[in-house]
């Protein structure tokens, strides 16, 4: 008994030391930043990295609207409640601690407490709200929810388009606001909304998802309406439909169709064969004159022919001038695309069947290529019988024993024969520049006897005020410098234009004969 007595005094002051020294421990882990006496919402932050967070604090950050870290949603959620929240916790090394306090829309007070110790950052939400109610600090995550509930049914609300929700069966179970205003506009007088809601829209017939299904909505008195549907469908069946505003894609589109039809009508009165093609040398577009003019069968052109293709059967309807071989024709095809696609292409093709075609080619935005093709026959045919009509007048001319030159009224020579380049001596299409009047008059001065006929000639072809009758002319002789007398005539032509003859009346004066030399008598 003597021995227990001590052993259990030295027990009981060994069991007071050890729990005073848990006490102490505690009550320095209780001091310490890391330390959470009530559970609350509290954040502890190293620099902008999030170190750890009580679970209410997590569920507030999780909650939040705004994206990116914890250190920036956790300020989108103080800002709007803590004006100048971020510069003030910047400064928090400095002042060691802050509090600030605020009231929230509900009206119930926010107070914020942040401290820096140690490097780290401790910030604790908490809202007064008398007794806890059962509740706590979890009001907190509770208000952040009601704030996103609020900002998602006013975003609804706003919406610009119509959004509802259907069952598995089709029932119309919840709608937006713009949806609620338009089943209320439809509504008969004294009637009021009922649940399942009535249907404005089909639904797309796709499952789980449709895009861009157009449906029109009609209401009396008032113009219809269009619009472009979407759905998606959740696990449970249920489908959340869209419907975006379609009337002004569909009066793009309208605008867009009938610009295409009149550009249509336009084409299928035009005489030249339009082809068009695109980036890839596929035929998009062509009139009803390419199929006359190319002879080529409607069924293989709406088959829409790339380019080679489309003059392949060209080709083979020769309808393209024919080369010597088959290698030289496509090299020669493949440089016609080049210099139409860079705009500077234009050929008149000679076809075996005597037709004769201008092929145009140009090129269009974004890589397009258009073909024209125009049957000019008709105005070559004119203008080679236009040259064989001047060559048979100048072979008419040419055979006259009189010479002549013709004037236009702006006093050019446009015309003479050859009996003329006989008696001058030139050709004066490429002797005399320019070939106007005073330049010839000048010419003829200069290779014949001195006369005053010359200034005369001159002044008559340019007296304006004389009648245009070929009786009215001027006439003189001049005798050129070989001797040669010639007969002159000038007289006016309809329009301005005047006409001048020559004809030779002698011959030439024969040449001097030189007096025998002294030599030449001797021996004589």
């Amino acid at each position: 008994m003597l021995v227990l007595v001590p052993t259990a005094g030295l027990l009981a002051l060994a069991a007071l030391f050890v729990l005073a020294a848990l006490q102490r421990h505690g009550d320095a882990r209780a001091g310490g930043i890391f330390a959470d006496r009530c559970g609350g919402t509290v954040f502890l932050f190293d620099g902008d990295r999030l170190v750890d967070a009580t679970p209410p604090a997590r569920a507030l950050l999780a909650q939040g609207a705004a994206q990116g870290p914890s250190w920036a949603r956790l300020l989108a959620y103080l800002g709007p409640r803590f004006p100048q929240i971020e510069p003030r916790l910047a400064g928090l090394e400095a002042d060691g601690m802050l509090t600030l306090a605020s009231r929230g829309s509900d009206g119930m007070p926010l107070s914020l407490q942040a401290e820096h110790r140690g490097g780290l950052l401790r910030i604790t939400l908490s809202q007064d709200v008398g007794h806890q109610n059962g509740l706590g600090h979890d009001l907190l995550t509770l208000r952040a929810l009601q704030d996103e509930l609020a900002q998602l049914r006013g975003t609804l609300a706003q919406a610009p388009l119509l959004i509802w929700r259907e069952t598995a069966s089709g029932e119309v179970v919840w709608a937006n606001a713009r949806y609620l205003t338009e089943v209320g506009d439809r509504l008969d007088p004294g009637q009021d909304l009922s649940w399942p809601l009535p249907r404005l829209l089909e639904a797309p017939a796709d499952n789980p998802v449709a895009h861009g299904q157009r449906q029109r909505l009609m209401t009396e008195g008032r113009k219809d309406r269009w619009f472009d549907l979407s759905a998606t469908t959740d696990d449970q069946g249920e489908r959340l439909i869209f419907a975006t505003p379609a009337d002004t894609t569909v009066q793009a589109e309208g605008a867009l169709r009938e610009f295409t039809q009149t550009l249509t009508k336009t084409f299928a009165h035009l005489p030249i064969g339009l082809a068009i093609f695109d980036r890839q040398r596929q035929l998009q577009l062509f009139n009803p004159a390419l199929l006359d003019l190319c002879n080529l069968p409607p069924d293989f052109l709406s088959a829409r022919p790339t380019l080679f293709a489309f003059l392949d059967m060209m080709r083979d309807r020769n309808m393209l001038p024919e080369p010597k071989d088959y290698r030289s024709w496509r090299k020669q095809m493949a440089e016609l695309e080049a210099a139409a696609a860079s705009g500077h292409y234009e050929e008149t093709w000679s076809l075996p069947s005597g037709q004769t075609y201008r092929l145009i080619g140009r090129p269009h935005p974004n890589g397009a290529l258009a073909l024209m093709f125009e049957d000019i026959s008709n105005e070559i045919t004119r203008i080679r019988r236009y040259r064989a009509d001047l060559e048979l007048g100048q072979a008419v001319l040419d055979s006259m024993d009189e010479a002549l030159a013709v004037f236009s009224a702006a006093g050019v020579m446009v015309m003479a024969n050859s009996r003329y380049g006989e008696i001058w001596g030139h050709d004066p299409a490429g002797s005399i520049a320019g070939g106007t009047l005073a330049t010839v008059c000048s010419y003829w001065r200069d290779r014949s006897a001195p006369s005053a006929f010359w200034t005369e000639a001159e002044a008559f072809c340019r007296d304006d005020s004389r009648d245009d009758s070929r009786e009215d002319a001027l006439r003189g002789d001049i005798r050129l410098q070989d001797g040669r007398l010639v007969h002159c005539a000038f007289s006016r032509l309809p329009g301005g234009a005047a006409l001048a003859r020559f004809s030779v009346a002698g011959p030439a004066l024969p040449e001097p004969v030189a007096p025998p030399a002294e030599d030449d008598r001797r021996s004589a």
